[in-house]
């Protein structure tokens, strides 16, 4: 047994090693295969069929049928007299703009002090009295603590973002399931832009553009990959090693 535990232990770095040269291979592989030209933008396809797209549940109310009436002019579900050009089915495109403006400066000064004193005497004590008994010092405590704290906070975050996405799915109490996905390559550098979330059809304006604070459940995600993102992210096995070192 203490043979086979001294053999294991002895492997362990080998195949830690061997995890690290196959994750740096992956990435090697990866890196090579755009070697000599820009990032290779993904293909345009159906957002449902993603590996990671899962449809969306919310709580809903009970379904009631329409009330309908003979002879009437009006189409049940209808939401106006003549077409409605705001996006309203699977399929329909809408714009989404996203305007993030957020200004935030919290400062906190904290102060307290205490201090506390007992002096503590007997007299007498079952009938006996002494000096000792009588002193006042025969108990004499003293205590005070002090605690001072300072904290700032200050963030600015600036995100003016405008694309259009499709909806995905119709919620059975009416609202709709948006996601939109957009791609810029600038001089080898890829940029991606996603947002996604759950959107009022009340809250589509007239020019079928929605704001990104109508948008329940928003998923907003700004980032993409090219040399200057690859220079800037550590390697796989720095990561790694920051993960697991204690110091």
């Amino acid at each position: 047994m203490r043979w086979s535990f001294s053999l294991m232990k002895n492997r362990l770095p080998g195949a830690f090693l061997i995890g690290l040269m196959g994750l740096s291979g992956c990435s090697g592989l990866a890196d090579m295969s755009e070697m000599g030209h820009p990032p290779r933008m993904t293909r345009t396809s159906d957002p449902t069929q993603a590996p990671e797209y899962r449809p969306v549940t919310m709580p809903m109310p009970p379904l009631q049928p329409p009330p309908t009436e003979v002879g009437s002019l009006w189409r049940p579900g209808s939401r106006a007299f003549f077409k409605d050009q705001r996006a309203s089915q699977v399929g329909d495109l809408i714009k989404i703009s996203v305007v993030i403006a957020d200004n935030a400066a919290v400062t906190n000064n904290t102060s307290a002090s205490g201090s506390g004193s007992e002096n503590f005497g007997i007299p007498s004590l079952f009938g006996f009295q002494g000096k000792a008994l009588s002193s006042s010092s025969a108990l004499d405590t003293s205590s005070s603590s002090a605690n001072t704290a300072t904290g700032t906070i200050s963030r600015n975050e600036t995100v003016t973002l405008a694309l259009a996405g499709t909806i995905t799915q119709v919620l059975p109490n009416g609202n709709f399931v948006v996601v939109a996905r957009q791609e810029v390559r600038v001089n080898g550098e890829l940029r991606q832009l996603m947002v996604s979330g759950v959107v009022r059809p009340q809250d589509i304006t007239e020019d079928n553009t929605v704001t990104h604070d109508r948008i329940a459940e928003a998923r907003i995600s700004y980032g993409g990959r090219g040399q200057l993102s690859k220079l800037q992210t550590p390697r796989y096995g720095q990561q790694v090693l920051d993960s697991i070192l204690p110091f």
